[in-house]
C-alpha cells in the first residue's frame, strides 16, 4: 500500500510539472511583450521609452535564452513563487491567494449542493413504483448535463433576481449572494453525477445479493437505500476528482455572470491582459486541487469497498 501511494503521489507531482511546464511554453509563443505590458502599467503600450523597454528585459530576465528562462521559472515556482503580475505589481501568488477564498466557497458549496441534489435524482429513478414517474425522473439528469452553465445562472438572474427579488445580481457579499452561484455550478455536477449513480443503481438491483436480501424480508426502501445504493456509489465516487476539476473551471463562467470575486473571474482578466505570472499560478493552484481531491479520493475509496484495499498491494507490486 505504501508503493501504492508513493506512485500516487509520484504522479501528481508529475501533471502538476507538466501542467506548469505547458502554460509556460503556451504564454512564451504568445506574440505579446511582457516588458510592455509592465511599462505600460497605467499607460499605452506604444508610448513607452524603448530603452526602458530593453532594462526591463534585462530586470526580469527576459532577455535570455528560452531554456535559462524555463530553468529559472520552474525553481522559483518549487517554492510557489511565480514573479511579479505585470498588472498589479505584487507578487502573483498574493494575487491568487487574494481570490482563492471566496472561490473555495463557492465550490464547496455547490459541491454540496450537486451531490445532495445527484444523489436524490439517483434514487429517484429506481424507487418510486409507478413506471411512468421513474421514466419522467430518467430524463431529468441528461438534460440537466445538455444546458449550458451561463444559461442557467442568466436564467436564475431573471428569475430569482431581477423578477422576484429575492437574491442579489452580483457581487459577493453574504450568504444570499452565494445561492444563485452556487446553484448554476450545482445544476451540472448533480446532472452528470445522476446519470452515473442511477445507471449503477439499476444494474446493482440486479445482483444475487439483492435479491438474497429480499429474500431475508428486507423493505424495498432498505434495498434500495441500504444495499443497493452503497454499492452503487463506487463509480460515482470516483468521478468527484473530474468534479472538482469542473467546479474549478465552471467558476469562470459563474463568477462572469454574477460578478464575484474569485479564481475564476481573476483568470479571465489576467488572460485577457496576458498577466503571464498570475496565469502561471492560477494554473499550479488548479492542478494542485485537482491532484489533492484525486489523491484523497484513492485513499478513501478501500474504505467504502473493502476490495480495493486487498487489491492495492498487487497493483503495487
Amino acid at each position: 500500500m505504501t508503493r501504492y501511494l508513493l506512485r500516487r503521489v509520484g504522479q501528481g507531482v508529475f501533471v502538476l510539472w507538466a501542467a506548469w511546464t505547458i502554460s509556460f511554453f503556451i504564454l512564451y509563443l504568445l506574440p505579446s511583450d511582457p516588458a510592455a505590458l509592465i511599462a505600460a502599467r497605467g499607460g499605452e503600450a506604444d508610448t513607452v521609452d524603448p530603452a526602458l523597454l530593453e532594462q526591463l528585459r534585462a530586470q526580469y530576465g527576459l532577455d535570455r535564452p528560452v531554456r535559462v528562462q524555463y530553468v529559472t521559472a520552474l525553481l522559483a515556482a518549487l517554492r510557489l513563487d511565480f514573479g511579479q503580475s505585470y498588472a498589479s505589481g505584487g507578487p502573483a501568488m498574493d494575487v491568487v491567494a487574494g481570490v482563492l477564498p471566496s472561490t473555495i466557497q463557492l465550490a464547496a458549496v455547490a459541491l454540496v449542493l450537486g451531490v445532495a441534489l445527484g444523489a436524490l435524482l439517483a434514487v429517484a429513478t429506481v424507487l418510486p413504483r409507478a413506471a411512468w414517474l421513474r421514466q419522467l425522473v430518467s430524463t431529468l439528469p441528461p438534460v440537466g448535463v445538455a444546458l449550458p452553465t451561463f444559461w442557467v445562472g442568466l436564467i436564475l438572474l431573471q428569475v430569482f433576481s431581477f423578477r422576484l427579488g429575492l437574491f442579489p445580481a452580483m457581487g459577493d457579499d453574504g450568504v444570499a449572494s452565494l445561492v444563485l452561484p452556487a446553484v448554476t455550478l450545482a445544476v451540472p455536477v448533480a446532472a452528470g453525477l445522476a446519470q452515473v449513480l442511477s445507471r449503477s443503481l439499476r444494474e446493482a438491483l440486479g445482483e444475487p445479493y439483492v435479491e438474497t436480501a429480499r429474500a431475508k424480508g428486507a423493505s424495498r426502501l432498505r434495498v434500495q437505500l441500504g444495499h443497493a445504493l452503497r454499492n452503487a456509489a463506487l463509480p460515482a465516487f470516483t468521478m468527484l476528482g473530474l468534479t472538482v476539476g469542473g467546479l474549478l473551471g465552471g467558476t469562470v463562467v459563474t463568477e462572469t455572470v454574477f460578478s464575484r470575486a474569485g479564481l475564476g473571474r481573476l483568470a479571465v482578466t489576467a488572460v485577457n491582459s496576458q498577466d503571464i505570472p498570475v496565469v502561471q499560478a492560477i494554473v499550479v493552484v488548479s492542478a494542485l486541487v485537482f491532484v489533492t481531491v484525486t489523491l484523497v479520493v484513492d485513499l478513501v475509496y478501500p474504505l467504502i469497498d473493502p476490495r480495493i484495499a486487498v487489491r492495492a498491494p498487487a497493483l503495487a507490486a
